[in-house]
């Protein structure tokens, strides 16, 4: 089977290799041994992970605070 790369860098994956992946939208993209290798993706939704900081009494503010202190240089 063949997949052609259009000029925006796109691929379109021929039918008979989506068929095997039901409900993927997204993959996982790799060079192995000068293999470009796909591998299904799930992507979940932050919207739980925010709850629960919220129920913590974690504010946004807090979160950019953490960030800019895990990215300072030691």
């Amino acid at each position: 089977m063949l997949a052609k790369l259009t000029a925006k860098n796109q691929l379109t994956l021929p039918k008979a290799v989506v068929r095997d992946f039901p409900g993927t939208r997204y993959f996982e993209v790799r060079v192995e041994k000068g293999r470009i290798v796909l591998l299904p993706a799930r992507v979940t939704s932050l919207e739980g992970v925010w709850r629960k900081i919220e129920s913590l009494g974690i504010t946004e503010s807090d979160v950019e605070d953490a960030v800019r202190w895990a990215r300072k240089r030691r």
